[in-house]
């Protein structure tokens, strides 16, 4: 990957602005944002309010006409031109990836290079046929195609900031939408401005993507302005639960992509080494703060002190720390309220029965990584997501049991299967009610090739990437052709 040695994300241009149409100030005032590892402020950016939203809402939809029209090679050299922007850029832009979420350097190298892919992806969607011929009841021709829904607003979380923004962002944009984003208030760089500076680079038509950095207020006007046909939304099951209700009143389309309690199988054939180790990948990658880290480890009870031991190992070896001035394994959790939750989470289980081998403590910010071990229904560690660089450790005695335990849970969005024996760990998988499935593999995928998304508190059913966005981004439009018009009985 080139990495350019220039200021691309020159901050003197969107020093207290948001992107509507153009850098503008906000009637919502500003917004400082800080780093979560030490508290220093980074910059400050525009903080829209509903106002601001109704702006660009408004930009957008006046905007959006003009682009559907233009021609699909024409949107498709826009948006790989922003991937190769993004690209060459990427050592740069990286760098505020990890000041701004806390994210280690690996991580965010990850953001950038799906970024990259995600918004290259969307590029062929827009030459994508995506249009069929009808069978008729006479002589005219009928046809069905599928057409923009006009304006489509975004909301995205911190977590993954860049990834969670432009996957759903670039595949509107391709198949001729106009966007507004509201990225979370506490990444509003990662997942706002550097992808309002590479579409401006690219020569994005002004209007066509406004982002306005905003809380909840922005939010609700986003779900319940006129000009906005849909909604896709990234976050929590509580947030996306406002979400559906709002869009719902509206009669808006909405995507929702949720939490989840994901379960990480390993049966009783599985390498020991193999399966503690990702185990521990999709426990305590980004402190465990991803929608699809694993919550749950449930083990066969013929093997759980094996991996107990090995997973208490790697999480004494994983120091916590600042990833923009140390060499660490886990960053810092986004705030203090979310350190307080994560506490919360560990005492109850200690409370209830479940055994601390290792971690349960945090200096600030930081948590260190902590494994629960005999945790069960009726812990809030069984049945919550946690959101913190927490594994706990489930034994069962029968693969019967292990799906049981899985398909307890009320979130639906990912789970892995380890073993051995193929078509075991496929038949146990083939049972479990899950959106995303990964045999011989550990909870956290993803990509922008696959439909992502779950069910029950996961999600709506909804999809984002692959073959899904064209469903998602588009609704069909029947037309009827007549060669001329003909009179009727009355």
């Amino acid at each position: 990957m080139n990495m350019h040695n220039r200021n691309f994300l020159d901050a003197g241009r969107w020093t207290g602005r948001a992107f509507i149409s153009e850098w503008a100030e906000t009637r919502g005032g500003t917004i400082d944002v800080t780093n979560p590892a030490n508290g220093t402020v980074l910059a400050s950016v525009g903080f829209g309010g509903p106002e601001d939203v109704a702006q660009a809402a408004g930009e957008a939809r006046a905007a959006q006409k003009s682009w559907a029209k233009t021609l699909a090679v024409e949107r498709a050299r826009i948006l790989n031109k922003a991937a190769d922007l993004l690209e060459e850029n990427g050592g740069e832009l990286a760098q505020w990836i990890m000041k701004e979420s806390g994210s280690i350097h690996p991580k965010a190298m990850i953001e950038i290079e799906h970024g990259v892919l995600f918004i290259r992806h969307a590029a062929t969607l827009a030459t994508t046929p995506t249009g069929m011929f009808l069978p008729g009841m006479d002589a005219r021709a009928n046809y069905a195609r599928r057409v923009p829904h006009g304006v489509v607003g975004v909301i995205s979380p911190f977590n993954f900031p860049l990834v969670l923004s432009v996957r759903s962002i670039a595949a509107a944009l391709a198949l001729g939408n106009a966007v507004v984003h509201k990225p979370d208030p506490r990444t509003p760089i990662s997942g706002g401005i550097i992808i309002a500076r590479i579409f401006e680079e690219a020569g994005l038509p002004k209007g066509v993507l406004n982002i306005v950095p905003g809380g909840a207020d922005a939010g609700e006007a986003l779900c319940s302005d006129p000009n906005v046909a849909m909604i896709s939304f990234t976050g929590s099951a509580r947030g996306g639960a406002r979400v559906g209700e709002v869009c719902g009143r509206h009669l808006k389309r909405v995507q929702l992509e949720l939490g989840g309690k994901n379960a990480l199988i390993v049966l009783d054939d599985a390498d020991l080494d193999i399966a503690a180790s990702n185990a521990a990948w999709g426990a305590f990658l980004h402190q465990g703060q991803i929608c699809m880290a694993t919550g749950l480890v449930l083990v066969d009870e013929k093997i759980e002190q094996a991996i107990t031991e090995r997973l208490v190992a790697k999480a004494r070896h994983l120091p916590a720390g600042d990833p923009s001035s140390d060499q660490v394994a886990l960053g810092p959790i986004i705030s203090d309220a979310q350190v307080a939750n994560i506490q919360r989470i560990v005492d109850d289980a200690v409370a209830k029965g479940a055994r601390l081998l290792a971690g349960g403590t945090h200096a600030g910010r930081f948590y260190a990584a902590t494994v629960l071990a005999g945790v069960q229904p009726g812990m809030v560690a069984f049945e919550e997501e946690i959101f913190g660089p927490v594994a706990c450790i489930v034994s069962f005695k029968t693969d019967k049991e292990a799906i049981e335990l899985a398909n307890s849970s009320e979130y639906g969005l990912a789970a892995g299967v380890i073993s051995a024996n193929l078509g075991r760990a496929m038949a146990v998988g083939d049972q479990l009610n899950v959106g995303q499935l990964h045999i011989n593999d550990q909870t956290v995928n993803g990509g922008p090739y696959a439909p992502f998304g779950g069910r029950g508190k996961s999600g709506n059913g909804t999809r984002v990437g692959g073959p899904a966005d064209i469903e998602e981004f588009t609704q069909w439009q029947w037309v009827s052709v007549k060669d001329n018009a003909t009179p009727y009985p009355f």
